[in-house]
């Protein structure tokens, strides 16, 4: 089997893939998240150089991306007290503008940005251990047959 023309992503209330679904214009699929930057392979056991991103992908209502709002809340090892809190208000603000706004899953199309030196998106990663595979980034969800949404991490 080969990689869908367009991945299902279950929505997962309360957990990783909460923040998922349809609005007037389409689909939505947001979140927070910590990361690195793709060329950082130094160690960092204190987790000091851990971005945390609040983001937003936008897609037509075929799957295709349109367009990503990415911002960093801060560098820090964990996102905590007052830095969760202003992470969480901005997600929230971001929602509140996608009109008509209904959780639910969804399925889209491979993409790929890099924002700040690291990368987000839905990227094939298949391979002859793994099959066919595709990665979310930076969450580092993987989705493979049966193709139903189910994510492993």
């Amino acid at each position: 089997m080969s990689l869908p023309d367009l991945v299902p992503i279950s929505r997962e209330p309360g957990y990783r893939t909460d923040k998922v679904g349809r609005y007037a214009d389409g689909l939505f699929y947001a979140g927070i998240h910590g990361a690195r930057r793709d060329d950082d392979h130094e160690p960092d056991s204190d987790r000091e150089r851990v971005r945390w991103f609040v983001y937003l992908h936008l897609f037509d209502v075929g799957g295709r991306h349109r367009r990503s709002d990415i911002s960093v809340v801060a560098t820090a090892p964990y996102l905590r007290g007052e830095l969760a809190d202003q992470a969480e208000a901005r997600l929230a603000g971001l929602l509140d503008q996608l009109p008509e706004r209904q959780y639910g899953d969804i399925a889209i199309q491979l993409f790929r940005l890099v924002h700040d030196g690291v990368t987000f998106g839905l990227v094939d990663e298949s391979d002859d251990e793994r099959g066919d595979w595709v990665e979310l980034y930076p969450d580092r969800l993987g989705f493979t047959e049966p193709w139903d949404g189910v994510y492993s991490t």
